[in-house]
């Protein structure tokens, strides 16, 4: 234990001292607030999706709109791991998250954003910043826009600010809560 707190320190410190010698560097940080905004777009981003369901056309272009303005799959790539993916768990390149949320190149997806939900609500249990990236963790809620029930998921996400320093996802885990069998 002492170890692991003697290393988050020095790399606070590290942080800390290489942000004061490059004040460009220094003004990449990201806030709990810009970690609130993305996540607030991110869910508006899954609602529209659903909006637009009846038209897959329009679906698909409003999930690539999403995609390429809040994830860094551009900017040197995504970590993500969708909640419903088992034969491919993982999604790292653009094409494979844009067929998760309306279906497309992979077989098991059926369109997580489709559903539709009518509202994305994020509750963070801890929020991390550093002189130039973000993690949030926690439970987030999606409310299923014909039945009004709510469905509770686990995420971890990664933030990065782009050249223009807008904030993007750079990493993205999800999980259904473990159900024990007993």
């Amino acid at each position: 234990m002492m170890k692991g707190g003697r290393c988050f320190w020095r790399l606070a410190a590290c942080s800390y001292l290489l942000a004061m010698a490059n004040p460009v560097w220094a003004a990449a940080s990201i806030t709990t607030d810009e970690v609130a905004n993305a996540q607030q777009q991110w869910g508006a981003c899954i609602v529209s999706i659903g909006q637009a369901a009846a038209d897959a056309t329009a679906a698909k272009a409003t999930a690539t709109t999403c995609i390429d303005t809040l994830y860094a799959y551009d900017q040197g790539g995504v970590l993500f791991k969708p909640t419903k993916a088992a034969e491919q768990q993982f999604r790292l390149g653009k094409q494979d998250a844009l067929s998760y949320f309306v279906t497309g190149g992979i077989a098991e997806d059926h369109g997580f954003a489709l559903q539709p939900w009518n509202k994305v609500r994020f509750e963070n249990a801890c929020t991390i910043t550093d002189s130039d990236s973000a993690l949030a963790m926690g439970n987030y809620y999606f409310t299923d826009a014909k039945t009004g029930k709510e469905v509770k998921v686990e995420y971890t996400f990664g933030y990065i600010k782009d050249d223009q320093g807008k904030v993007r996802i750079n990493l993205h885990h999800s999980s259904l809560p473990y159900q024990p069998a007993h």
